[in-house]
């Protein structure tokens, strides 16, 4: 897709100013918000400039007449869950679409039983049907090694990527797929698809985070939902985040999240069981040392979700 910027060639001997063409883009902000959003990741932020930086000069090639073909901008996310894969391709989406290259700049996500049916016929439907609502945009595909299942004779799912490739060779100009999910299942869904990596230009690791990240993430969600941890509290959720990284199922941001839902559980149970008491405004936005330190994590080293023991699950 091309914008108004693209339409009108400038001659050789006139000049441009890249700065103030990155200005216009208005995509700076889009940079703070990711820094905002997300701690860490200084690789993969550092991979989105570039890229913003690539299409951003691509842009003023256009404008000099200088011919190109679009640039290959499908991509594939890996990591573990809860590192901010969908975050960043929604702000993605939304470079791409300040810079011209998409239409719309919406991100459509979506996982394998969106696009794969489950009996003869029922695939392409629903794989284009998914397709025309991400045009103009970005479709992320979620743990997209899903789709193919060499072991079952009769999975559907090499149907979909099929159409999906055809898309993503036809459609690259008003269409970007991302594609996501653990790097060595990724790596194994390339092998048995090379037509898919072949379609992919850039490839973006993020790594899991480490406990001070961690505990500065806790501190950015508590404060968007107005809560404060006391010095206490503070102090007794560094020493959670370490032991919870120890036990499975652990998902980095996701599992921060969940412990401090149940922190805020505790509070809420702690402050009815005192509602003889007069409440200030401090006490209503305090999570307090026992509210982290009531979690099973202490208690027991486990996950505050396991069934208690002798409990009818």
């Amino acid at each position: 897709m091309l914008n108004s910027l693209d339409k009108a060639a400038v001659g050789d001997g006139e000049t441009v100013d890249l700065q103030e063409e990155f200005e216009a883009a208005s995509i700076d902000d889009v940079f703070d918000k990711l820094d905002r959003e997300l701690v860490g990741l200084k690789p993969v932020k550092t991979r989105i400039r570039e890229i913003a930086a690539l299409l951003l000069v691509d842009r003023l090639r256009r404008k000099f007449g200088i011919s190109a073909e679009t640039p290959t901008l499908h991509m594939n996310f890996t990591g573990n869950p809860g590192t901010g894969k969908t975050t960043v391709a929604l702000r993605m989406a939304e470079i791409l679409h300040r810079l011209g290259y998409v239409r719309e700049g919406h991100l459509v996500s979506v996982t394998r039983d969106d696009l794969v049916g489950q009996y003869v016929g029922h695939t392409a439907p629903k794989t284009r049907e998914v397709i025309k609502r991400a045009m103009g945009g970005v479709l992320f595909i979620d743990e997209a090694y899903y789709l193919y299942k060499p072991e079952n004779e009769r999975d559907y799912g090499q149907e979909s990527i099929e159409i999906l490739l055809q898309c993503m060779e036809n459609n690259r100009d008003d269409l970007v797929v991302i594609l996501a999910g653990y790097k060595n299942k990724m790596d194994r869904f390339f092998e048995s698809n090379p037509g898919m990596r072949s379609r992919i230009a850039h490839h973006l690791d993020f790594p899991d985070y480490s406990p001070p990240e961690l505990k500065s993430i806790a501190d950015i969600m508590l404060a968007g939902q107005n809560y404060r941890l006391s010095e206490g509290a503070a102090a007794a959720l560094e020493e959670y985040i370490p032991l919870r990284m120890k036990l499975p199922h652990f998902s980095n941001a996701r599992s921060i999240r969940n412990a401090l839902d149940r922190a805020r559980l505790r509070q809420a149970n702690r402050l009815f069981a005192a509602r003889g008491e007069k409440l200030t405004k401090l006490d209503l936005i305090t999570i307090e040392e026992p509210d982290i330190r009531g979690s099973r994590v202490f208690v027991e080293g486990k996950l505050d979700g396991d069934p208690v023991d002798g409990a009818v699950t």
